[in-house]
């Protein structure tokens, strides 16, 4: 690889890319950033960044981003439990996608880290923790968010097969921590928690993983990973009620102790996609929301500790990290 040569992050305003372009720089490398013409620079406006103003649906635009790149992170997705508008997230998440990967390919770029999610890999059966071989098909993908990182993940696979694409591709389970200014959905349910604003839960759970361990698996990935693999970057598996626990207990609250069942909530999540519809604010519940939730969405990190070298914090740090910076943002009291 060339010395030296830059590095293109695309969505390095966002949770996850900022943690990206911040861990690149923190090993001395060159690091130019993707941003869309109406991109917040939050997370960018203290960081030694090239910054280039484009967007996956302006071909141009890559391939002018990546002249002269030796790397690619893509990072950069429409990342929204609901949309309005369906069609725009598969324009951006597909589409797209394959868009900036064909422009990497036309300019030469000998390495390419695609950021995928554990929303497009199957779910154990028994509830236990899945891996990236467990299987799964389009028709299993709940909701417009799963069903775009399917396809894109198809998308770049075919072109490592077809084409030679050199990409390594990386699953990270659920991000907390530092810097979610949007916030993401889980962001959301963390401040929400810490506010003491969720006095009820439902049976499900998630993994949690530290933004800045995804960061450094994706650089991980970068060095050690194998072209056209998959890696799981999670972290801890925890059930939703041990989840709001830990944040109560961080934040000087009582846990909220009522367990709902989902068909309770159905109509609660009827109302506020019908409210969204026409405020255009992304409800807090929604029915697709709730339909993942009838699964434990728990994963195991074993293929890359093994391959990559990959590391995980406790979540209770990445929890801790996240209700200190909502304080900070002023997002919770």
């Amino acid at each position: 690889m060339a010395q030296n040569a830059p590095v293109l992050v695309t969505g390095a305003s966002g949770f996850v890319g900022s943690a990206v372009a911040r861990a690149l720089l923190a090993e001395g490398r060159s690091v130019r950033v993707l941003l869309r013409p109406g991109s917040s620079r939050a997370n960018v406006v203290d960081l030694a960044v090239d910054i280039r103003v484009g967007a996956l649906e302006d071909k141009a635009s890559l391939e002018a981003a990546l002249s002269g790149c030796a790397a690619l992170f893509h990072v950069a997705a429409d990342y929204r439990i609901w949309v309005r508008d369906p069609a725009a997230m598969y324009c951006a998440n597909v589409e797209g996608t394959r868009a900036l990967m064909e422009a990497a390919l036309a300019q030469g770029v000998e390495r390419v880290v695609y950021t995928s999610s554990v929303a497009a890999l199957g779910l154990a059966a028994d509830g236990g923790a899945a891996d990236e071989t467990t299987p799964s098909t389009l028709d299993d993908m709940i909701g417009p968010y799963k069903r775009s990182k399917f396809l894109a993940e198809e998308a770049v696979r075919d072109l490592v097969r077809q084409r030679g694409l050199p990409a390594v591709i990386v699953n990270p389970s659920t991000p907390i921590g530092p810097r979610d200014v949007k916030p993401t959905p889980t962001g959301r349910m963390i401040v929400e928690a810490a506010s003491g604003r969720m006095p009820a839960f439902v049976d499900t759970g998630l993994n949690l993983v530290h933004v800045d361990d995804v960061a450094q698996g994706h650089l991980l990935a970068e060095e050690r990973g194998r072209v056209g693999e998959r890696y799981i970057l999670g972290g801890e598996n925890l059930t939703l009620k041990e989840i709001l626990r830990r944040i109560a207990a961080l934040a000087g609250r009582r846990p909220p102790l009522l367990a709902l069942p989902i068909p309770a909530i159905w109509p609660a999540a009827l109302l506020a996609e019908a409210a969204a519809r026409v405020t255009g604010r992304e409800p807090f519940v929604t029915r697709d929301g709730l339909r993942m939730a009838r699964h434990k969405m728990f994963f195991t990190s074993a293929k890359a500790m093994r391959e990559l070298g990959y590391a995980p914090r406790p979540a209770d740090s990445g929890l801790a990290d996240a209700v200190a910076w909502f304080r900070r943002a002023g997002m919770c009291p």
